[in-house]
């Protein structure tokens, strides 16, 4: 394919990335191809299909400008990164890396190399924390290893009011986490809530201490992978940082349980815990809690119908 060539047709395109990716062994290599694709001409999945039911060539899409300002953008310099997106990808390169954001329910989080992707069934567990907080008059939410922020700041732009409190232990996770903070600033004044992010060890007793016994909600996607159990997706074990990944111990267990510890002292009587787990951890970790003194301790399955999160109560001995 002549890539100065101007009348370069989508359609070529998006079957020339398809037919890489699919022999590179991807999932998804149609969806990956038209994803990547879309985002070299400024355009978005329907713009897209459209372009193509239309035959129409990228020159006519970048002279259009259609999308975020791509009228000026050189077809050569645009066929040219659509060229390296497809061997990023082709190489399992996460596609959230290759785009540098990914969605999360109500956000568009900017995301690279050294930050956890959120996933779907995280989804479920902000949901929990949602509901929980209905009719709760400006409540304190902890989210403790909060990576990109995901968790949090849904909280803080879905529960009006909300006093956030996010802490993350890794610089470079931090650095995104900040960054998603920044972007997120209006929306979260809008809400009429507030959101701190702390670069520290949320398993550490001194971090946050002076919301001891104070907090309303505690939730956390910690790391819980087993640590016998290395992901088979290059995406998730060559990519996802291991800090974020790895539960600490064979069952993975053992992070999620410092967790445990960490938000008994947090939670004000009567507080909830919600908790992320992985599939295989469901009666350990309600067992877990159990044995620490909590109440109503119970795993809840994802959309897959999936053990997925913990909830635990506090006990309060005014109830």
């Amino acid at each position: 394919m002549n890539k100065q060539e101007h009348g370069t047709s989508l359609a070529a395109l998006v079957d020339q990335g398809h037919r890489l990716l699919a022999q590179a062994g991807l999932p998804t290599p149609l969806n990956d191809a038209r994803l990547l694709l879309a985002d070299i001409l400024g355009c978005d999945l329907h713009q897209l299909d459209q372009a193509l039911l239309l035959d129409r060539t990228v020159e006519e899409l970048l002279t259009n400008g259609v999308g975020r300002g791509q009228a000026d953008v050189p077809q050569s310099a645009a066929l040219d990164r659509y060229q390296s997106y497809l061997q990023r990808r082709a190489g399992r390169e996460p596609l959230q890396y290759i785009l540098g954001h990914a969605y999360f329910r109500y956000l568009d989080l900017r995301l690279g190399p050294g930050v956890f992707i959120p996933r779907p069934e995280t989804e479920t567990v902000v949901q929990a924390g949602v509901d929980a907080l209905s009719g709760v008059d400006h409540p304190l939410v902890v989210d403790l290893c909060s990576g990109s922020g995901a968790i949090g700041l849904s909280l803080a732009i879905e529960v009006p009011g909300a006093r956030v409190r996010a802490v993350e232990v890794d610089k470079e996770a931090y650095r995104w986490g900040a960054l998603n903070a920044a972007a997120q600033e209006a929306a979260i004044r809008e809400a009429g809530s507030d959101y701190q992010l702390l670069l520290a060890d949320a398993m550490e007793p001194a971090t946050l201490s002076d919301l001891n016994a104070q907090v309303d909600l505690v939730i956390s996607n910690p790391p819980y992978v087993p640590m016998d159990a290395i992901p088979s997706q290059p995406e998730v074990r060559d990519w996802d940082p291991d800090l974020a990944l790895y539960g600490g111990s064979p069952d993975g267990c053992l992070l999620p349980c410092r967790i445990l510890d960490r938000a008994m002292i947090l939670l004000a009587p009567g507080g909830l815990l919600v908790m992320e787990h992985d599939a295989s951890q469901g009666p350990a970790m309600v067992t877990a809690a159990l044995d620490r003194g909590y109440l109503q301790a119970y795993t809840h399955q994802d959309l897959t119908g999936r053990d997925r999160y913990l909830t635990a109560r506090r006990p309060d001995p005014a109830s």
